[in-house]
């Protein structure tokens, strides 16, 4: 998946995924990451600009991350009503 990742993302990407990966099981009392925690990382740190890439990437290496309840609707933001139009 790492590979998959844009060059100049790839290191920062890396560490922080194993790094919220290894929390993850560590929250499940786990000494052990499972392929549910590093895909878990990746939908909880990626960036918004790059969400529909990673989903993409994800798909392309072959993860099935919706058995994992992802992607998971996020609320919209709604602009405020325009008032005095």
């Amino acid at each position: 998946m790492i590979s998959k990742i844009p060059i100049f993302h790839r290191r920062i990407t890396e560490e922080a995924v194993t790094k919220k990966a290894e929390e993850i099981a560590s929250q499940r009392n786990s000494n052990q990451v499972q392929e549910q925690d590093v895909i878990s990382a990746f939908f909880t740190d990626v960036p918004s600009p790059f969400y529909s890439m990673m989903v993409r990437l994800l798909e392309q290496a072959g993860f099935d991350y919706r058995k994992y309840g992802f992607p998971q609707v996020k609320p919209k933001l709604t602009e405020p009503p325009l008032c005095g139009r």
